[in-house]
């Protein structure tokens, strides 16, 4: 069955993914050297995210994490790209812990990478098979590094991509407005106000306040 990019969420086929929501990317030290990017997930990307995770949640999605965290203390499992640019953060280091206003629960998944696009170095395409989804809400950072990565590869692979638009930042607001027209043939992209309510109606509450 082919699915309408533009249909709305249905819960239950759905992962909301957090892509590198952790301290060694959102930190103090970032408000002084990356300050859009900053202040940009501070005031609008990280409330979004919190907001979806929390219908997700109270709508029964599944809430999956990726973090960027190498298997080996020395980083020698790293993809060549990280290698080159730097990015190693050792398996169990606080950089690779989840931002305590994303904080995983008990049962969510979190997942270490070590690629842009976490198709590539972990097994969440497994997983989600395994769980039923195919619908995939992609949030987090950055938007046109691992969010467009993700998302294109997400396509490709035969799964419903879902970019909320201010759920997800980059360095410069170019940037971010850029990456989002480029990859916008790949997935759906809608405000977070308009998935929010889609969850909403599935939630406990929501069926509820429907009759």
């Amino acid at each position: 069955m082919i699915i309408d990019r533009s249909a709305p969420l249905e819960p239950a086929r759905t992962c909301i993914l957090l892509i590198d929501t952790q301290q060694g990317i959102f930190n103090a030290q970032a408000e002084t050297t990356r300050p859009h990017f900053h202040r940009s997930a501070r005031d609008v990307a990280i409330p979004n995210m919190a907001r979806l995770v929390a219908a997700g949640r109270a709508a029964g999605a599944e809430i999956v994490y990726t973090v960027i965290a190498s298997l080996t203390r020395d980083g020698r499992d790293r993809s060549l790209d990280y290698k080159q640019t730097g990015f190693h953060f050792p398996p169990g280091s606080p950089q690779t812990r989840v931002i305590r206003e994303l904080a995983p629960g008990e049962d969510e998944i979190v997942l270490p990478k070590t690629s842009s696009s976490l198709f590539n170095s972990t097994n969440f395409e497994y997983l989600v098979r395994n769980i039923g989804l195919d619908t995939i809400v992609v949030t987090g950072f950055l938007t046109d590094q691992c969010i467009d990565h993700t998302v294109r590869d997400g396509a490709d692979r035969g799964f419903r991509m879902v970019c909320p638009v201010d759920a997800c930042t980059t360095d410069t607001p170019e940037r971010h407005e850029r990456a989002l027209a480029a990859f916008k043939g790949y997935c759906r992209q809608a405000g977070t106000e308009e998935l929010v309510a889609e969850l909403g109606r599935h939630s406990s509450a929501g069926k509820g306040a429907h009759g």
